[in-house]
């Protein structure tokens, strides 16, 4: 993608060669920047993007467990607290991602939009410290059953502050947002991951988590 180029998203998994090409073009004709989202993608999805001129350009795993875990940790959490941790809670995550097209660079407004939203709970929101200062977090958040789908507990944020990287805070972090979903009654855990981060994907199937789907973004070849 062009930096600075607007990003036009196309909607629909569905879309067929010739109405993804004529899709593209409308969007490039305008000045802006194709992408195509693919939630599971297969080799029908993969041909029909390269049909139209678009190649892969990021990937992410969908991956599940099932809970409860076998490990556990005693590694010590507590709630966040709304208007108190924020600007604790944005500096470390602000750090930790600073290389993440979406959760890196966030501001009190996109913090404020988040806790704003239906599925927001604090207690699920978890933040482990040391001498009084945050180090890490585990963000989780609850899908409820829908179609085919059982209810799920997702990790839907989780990261240490970059000074503490090395000391396995990351994995007991992670098993302590999963013990809280487990707590809650959820018996699947979920999270995204980007396909290429082989330590996280690493960490994550060493715990039992697994490859449920890959979403694929799709852009214009240069």
């Amino acid at each position: 993608m062009c930096r600075g180029v607007p990003v036009v998203e196309i909607e629909g998994d569905d879309l067929s060669a010739s109405d993804l090409r004529a899709a593209v073009e409308r969007i490039v004709a305008a000045g802006d920047t194709a992408r195509w989202w693919v939630h599971g993608t297969e080799p029908r999805h993969e041909e029909a993007a390269a049909a139209a001129g678009l190649e892969p350009v990021r990937r992410l795993f969908q991956m599940r467990c099932a809970l409860p875990l076998e490990e556990t940790t005693d590694v010590v959490t507590r709630p966040f607290r709304p208007g108190v941790d924020d600007e604790a809670w944005l500096e470390v995550n602000n750090r930790a991602f600073s290389w993440h097209p979406e959760q890196g660079g966030w501001t009190p407004a996109v913090l404020a939009g988040r806790m704003a939203e239906p599925w927001f709970d604090p207690d699920g929101f978890l933040l482990h410290e040391e001498d009084g200062r945050l180090i890490g977090f585990c963000w989780t958040k609850v899908h409820p059953a829908s179609g085919d789908d059982p209810a799920l507990g997702e990790i839907y944020v989780i990261a240490v502050d970059p000074d503490v990287v090395g000391r396995g805070l990351g994995r007991a972090m992670t098993v302590a947002g999963l013990q809280h979903l487990s707590e809650r009654g959820l018996t699947v855990g979920m999270l995204y991951v980007e396909s290429d981060n082989a330590p996280a994907v690493g960490l994550y199937e060493s715990l039992g988590f697994h490859v449920h789907q890959t979403d694929t973004a799709f852009e214009p070849a240069p």
